[in-house]
């Protein structure tokens, strides 16, 4: 098979990057040193090519050292892996924290989403490319999770190791200062401070969390002292059988917008004959305003250790992945030292406390695509293909990650087995509605006085919600389910915050977003920002939202400069264009894309 290889050669940097993770070649065949001999037969394609999943953690190993991807270093890697270098190329460029062109060795992520935006993101660039210069490359960037902390920026300087360096909230002097000395920048603040109710008597009656400020993340034996995995030793006693059971009778559905039964989904996978089974965690929230997973993950990581050795348990996997998203440094170092701990104390490994049950996590970097949030666009991602979702049926649950039998499921949904497991089916249904079940996290930022992450019960109002976190005076507009969710008005507060409650409201729940915008805000403007988002994050496999994102945003430009009559035919062509998408796209993504212009037009009036 030709391969189309370039003459461009990889650096010695370039190699050893490769070589770090995949070993030194062992012929020539694999980029090795060349010898007639060893060119007359071919040896350990087969394996090489079962090794694809490599291929963006390959990507990462030379963004990570260099900070670009040179067409040398991508046809040393494709030698190693045996990829085509074309298809390694589409891969490479459907990232948006990769560069396949020379740039600057540190780069400056500045996030200019709806939170930090608000929060004065475009100021924050311009001081920032001016004080600068040439010697770094900032990136005006979507949604860093940090939207507690508006405005943020991620720093991140090239070489062995790679630094990160976070600022968040940023100021001109301290993200120039996480550029230039990212080990001299101020460290991150605890977890904690992004809980606010861990401030208050409150916090005795939280349940997702209840360790988050309270146990020290790095220590297993905190963990431990603190109720830590008491889960999954009921999990054993019960067997895979009963602990499906009791995830189904809890009434748990998915925490990640589809609200799909959680038991329901793991049942379905446990049955299926086709093995091996594998677990995947979906910690890629990419949707702005969303962050609550990386504050679990910050700050009580061997929770979600523990719950999906329970998930694996449960349906017959013995292998899980955690696909983190490459914008979270600090929540990456501290799930892999919780599975490094889990697997030395005998938590993860061949024989899990000794019950003869074998299973081990893997971490995968993300890279920059809201679109691997989709779980088939993620399950792509992770065997080394451009992250673009797949046509359903087949369901993950028949075919997913690698072909296999799959269940995918994000931190939140994982995290609520602990306590399913460890009160009981019923005391966990009695939690929140009939409909909904359990505690369910809130991420709440805008235009608050206390952003951050509220733990509720299910049908609380949006307006108990808001007094919580403090909203301020002027309220115009409330974000339900962020980019893909919609608006609700000053006078719609009432709305309870479960799945049927806000869909008889005619608005999404979605992953619990809820941004909270004043009279400050520019509507149009913020609208805008979305419609920009939806054309940068389509993946263009499917004409409805390819071309549909990319009208969306022309139209809302005119409106914007336009009025009268003009906006009119905008506002028409808007609701056909939105139709299609909804209708005709492959996923989520093009299917939700217009919810949040719609309901701003249809419920906020923004272009009257």
């Amino acid at each position: 098979m030709d391969l189309h290889f370039g003459d461009s050669k990889p650096t010695d940097d370039e190699r050893a990057a490769v070589d770090a993770l995949l070993g030194p070649p062992e012929s020539s065949w694999e980029g090795a040193d060349r010898t007639d001999a060893d060119l007359r037969w071919a040896r350990g394609g087969r394996e090489a090519r079962d090794r694809r999943d490599l291929l963006l953690p390959g990507l990462h190993a030379l963004n990570d050292r260099i900070g670009w991807i040179s067409e040398g270093a991508l046809d040393y890697l494709c030698r190693r892996l045996t990829v085509p270098p074309a298809e390694a190329y589409g891969v490479a460029t459907f990232y948006a924290m990769f560069s396949v062109r020379p740039r600057p060795a540190t780069v400056l992520h500045i996030c200019t989403d709806l939170a930090c935006t608000a929060a004065g993101a475009s100021e924050l660039c311009d001081g920032a490319e001016a004080g600068l210069g040439p010697g770094v490359h900032v990136e005006r960037s979507p949604c860093l999770g940090l939207c507690e902390r508006a405005p943020a920026a991620l720093a991140v300087r090239a070489g062995d190791p790679v630094r990160t360096a976070v600022s968040a909230p940023a100021t001109v002097e301290a993200a120039v200062l996480a550029a230039t000395a990212p080990d001299s920048a101020p460290q991150e603040p605890p977890a904690a401070t992004a809980v606010p109710q861990a401030d208050q008597e409150g916090q005795e009656g939280l349940i997702l969390l209840k360790r988050v400020g309270v146990v020290d993340p790095s220590s297993l034996d905190d963990y431990r002292a603190n109720g830590g995995y008491t889960a999954l030793r009921r999990a054993f006693g019960l067997g895979p059988a009963g602990v499906i059971r009791e995830v189904t009778d809890s009434g748990l559905a998915g925490r990640g917008g589809a609200a799909f039964p959680t038991g329901r989904k793991w049942q379905a996978t446990a049955s299926q004959p086709d093995r091996p089974h594998y677990l995947v965690c979906n910690a890629d929230e990419s949707e702005p305003g969303t962050f609550k997973d990386r504050v679990i993950m910050e700050g009580d990581p061997y929770a979600l250790v523990e719950a999906m050795t329970i998930a694996a348990y449960a349906i017959g996997a013995h292998r899980g992945l955690v696909y983190i998203r490459g914008e979270y440094p600090r929540a990456i170092h501290r799930i892999r030292h919780a599975v490094d701990q889990a697997r030395a104390r005998g938590f993860l490994g061949d024989d899990v406390l000794g019950q003869g049950f074998a299973f081990d996590i893997e971490i995968r970097r993300g890279a920059g695509a809201y679109i691997c949030g989709e779980e088939t666009a993620l399950f792509n991602s992770i065997e080394g293909y451009r992250g673009e979702p797949r046509s359903k049926p087949p369901f993950p649950v028949e075919k997913g990650l690698f072909g296999k039998p799959t269940v995918e499921n994000n931190v939140e949904t994982l995290v609520n087995v602990l306590p399913v497991l460890t009160m009981g089916a019923p005391a966990y249904a009695a939690i929140g509605t009939e409909r909904s079940t359990g505690p369910k996290l809130f991420c709440v930022s805008g235009c608050v006085a206390r952003p951050g992450v509220y733990e509720l019960p299910f049908g609380a109002t949006l307006g108990e919600l808001l007094r919580l976190a403090g909203v301020r005076d002027g309220l115009r507009a409330v974000l339900l389910g962020g980019a893909a969710g919609g608006f609700v008005r000053p006078d719609e507060l009432g709305i309870p915050l479960t799945f049927e409650g806000t869909r008889e409201a005619g608005t999404t729940l979605g992953s619990g977003v809820v941004m909270a915008f004043d009279d400050t805000v520019p509507l149009p403007g913020l609208l805008l920002r979305i419609a920009r988002f939806f054309r940068d994050e389509s993946c263009g496999q499917c004409v409805p939202c390819r071309v549909g994102t990319v009208r969306q945003e022309e139209a809302l430009h005119r409106i914007v400069t336009r009025t009268g009559a003009d906006a009119a035919g905008d506002i028409a062509l808007l609701r056909e264009v939105g139709r299609a998408m909804r209708d005709a796209s492959i996923c989520g993504l093009g299917q939700t894309a217009w919810n949040a212009v719609e309901s701003a037009i249809d419920r906020l009036g923004a272009y009257e």
